[in-house]
């Protein structure tokens, strides 16, 4: 016998987590189709020179990628992310598609990095970009959707925490350190999980001096309201980061005309997206009761990542939200509804005779926009609400011969236990009516 495994780092899903996880899927879809953003998709696999682009040999993405000869001989790879199959799908059919142009991208993803709590080598994104413009309305967007997208899967306290690559880069060379740029911003990213001193000790690797290190993690650790720290990092650092304050600066008000509240998108000179291909804006959305999940959904500008594959610049900015890491954050809240099944009532097979009426009752109550089991055996009633209870539904449906004939039925709350005969005419109605509670 082989024994059943999954392999290290990857998981089984089963319906208690996979209808929640569907309706994450379902709310996010909403929303991004309420800003205008039309679905794609792209293959699993791409040719490893597509993933990598111009990234640098010892770039950990290239430690954690999933590559290797397919039977054709081609070097190819699992895709790490959805931004850069975008960036490739962009450039190769814009012509057709026009500028700017929007898409969200739901699928899998593959790192083979170290496990950790709620991420996983196999893991779900959520995608939605905008391409073909730099315009900072589109900066601005992609913060409101990501402002309506986490309350609408029902959180109320979190932070959209925003930072601007050229701030950054600005503020480096401003210290004489824009040699050294891409190692030290790839420390920095790993202030909030590792904290200050192992970022120092990094420093100290990419031959930062003492006080260079300590000014570089005195801005990252730079706290106030928005425009305290945008003064702070402008009168130091003046023309090197003018244009990333400007640009911050008209973000935050363009959000804050619009409605979003100022304590949920903050200023945060820590926050700077480890990947290279990001160019300005970056965002990074943690929730308020749970902070040590880390970021649920990020992203940012990213104005040169199509130029490896086209002579047409296609600029571009989104944010993906990190559909298993948020679905781990709300297991451990308990924020998950206790079901097994997506149906709203089970019938009680009472009578394997009536099979032919209980699945006119139950299709009649389908038509009707509810979910409905049939219980496949005339096993005892018990048993059967038994299963019910155990799957999580709310109610059940009992009925024998004799009250098909009067045209009623008996509708059970599981919960309760309780019973009221209910005519079939206004049945749907009263399985509605404690449905929707769930």
């Amino acid at each position: 016998m082989i024994e059943p495994r999954t392999l290290k780092g990857f998981r089984d899903y089963p319906p208690e987590l996979m209808l929640p996880r569907e309706a994450l899927i379902d709310t996010a879809r909403k929303v991004f189709r309420s800003y205008g953003y039309p679905p794609i998709d792209t293959p699993a696999l791409e040719y490893t020179e597509i993933l990598l682009g111009k990234m640098d040999a010892g770039a950990e993405i290239q430690r954690q990628i999933y590559r290797f000869k397919d039977h054709g001989d081609r070097d190819v790879a699992l895709r790490f992310d959805l931004t850069v199959p975008f960036a490739r799908f962009a450039a190769q059919y814009v012509g057709k598609l026009g500028t700017p142009f929007k898409r969200y991208h739901i699928g899998p993803v593959w790192r083979g990095e170290n496990t950790q709590k709620g991420r996983y080598r196999e893991f779900y994104q959520c995608d939605f970009d905008i391409i073909g413009t730099t315009a900072n309305a589109a900066d601005a967007e992609i913060a409101l959707v990501i402002h309506d997208l986490v309350s609408a899967l029902g959180f109320d306290r979190f932070t959209i925490r925003v930072n601007n690559r050229t701030i950054l880069n600005g503020l480096l060379g401003g210290l004489g350190l824009a040699d050294k740029a891409t190692d030290i911003l790839r420390s920095l990213d790993k202030l909030a999980k590792q904290g200050p001193d192992v970022v120092r000790g990094e420093f100290t690797t990419a031959e930062l001096s003492e006080g260079q290190a300590t000014q570089v993690l005195n801005l990252a650790a730079a706290r106030g309201s928005n425009a305290e720290v945008l003064d702070r990092v402008a009168n130091e650092f003046g023309t090197h980061v003018a244009a990333g304050v400007a640009q911050l600066r008209g973000l935050l008000d363009i959000c804050g005309r619009a409605g979003v509240p100022g304590e949920r998108l903050v200023v945060d000179l820590g926050i700077c997206r480890g990947l290279d291909y990001y160019t300005g804006t970056i965002f990074e959305t943690f929730l308020g009761d749970l902070p040590g999940i880390g970021s649920i959904c990020s992203g940012g500008r990213y104005d040169d990542l199509a130029g490896l594959y086209t002579k047409q610049k296609l600029p571009g900015v989104g944010a993906s939200l990190g559909l298993d890491r948020l679905l781990a954050a709300m297991e451990e809240l308990k924020l998950l509804p206790k079901t097994g099944t997506p149906a709203d009532v089970l019938i009680v097979q009472s009578d394997a005779a009536l099979v032919g009426d209980y699945q006119r009752i139950a299709r009649e109550l389908r038509a009707a926009g509810l979910g409905v089991e049939l219980y496949p055996d005339a096993k005892k009633p018990g048993v059967q609400l038994q299963y019910a209870e155990s799957k999580g539904y709310p109610l059940a449906i009992l009925a024998g011969a004799d009250e098909l004939k009067q045209n009623v039925v008996k509708l059970r709350t599981l919960a309760t236990r309780s019973e009221v005969v209910t005519p079939l005419a206004g049945l749907a109605d009263a399985v509605r009516a404690v449905a929707v509670k769930r």
